[in-house]
């Protein structure tokens, strides 16, 4: 995953650049970093968890507590769904 790929599914997702750093357990400033490619004029790789983690997320994953354990599904469709009150 490179720079622009990573900026490309934070925004496909709608993710805030503070939403995305929530929902992967990272810093803004991290967010900021993987979307520029480079840190202090070094270049900064994106590790694979975190791009494992990207993945996750956008197939509905929010969270993963093992594999005898319910996989707990990000919601954000359903409320879009919900009929108002």
């Amino acid at each position: 995953m490179e720079a622009g790929d990573f900026k490309k599914w934070r925004k496909t997702l709608g993710l805030s650049q503070k939403d995305a750093a929530n929902l992967l357990g990272l810093k803004r400033r991290m967010i900021q970093y993987y979307e520029k490619g480079e840190r202090d004029g070094e270049k900064v790789k994106i590790p694979r968890s975190v791009r494992l983690a990207c993945y996750a997320i956008a197939q509905g994953v929010e969270d993963y507590n093992g594999p005898n354990r319910k996989l707990h599904l990000i919601e954000k469709a359903e409320k879009a769904i919900e009929p108002a009150a």
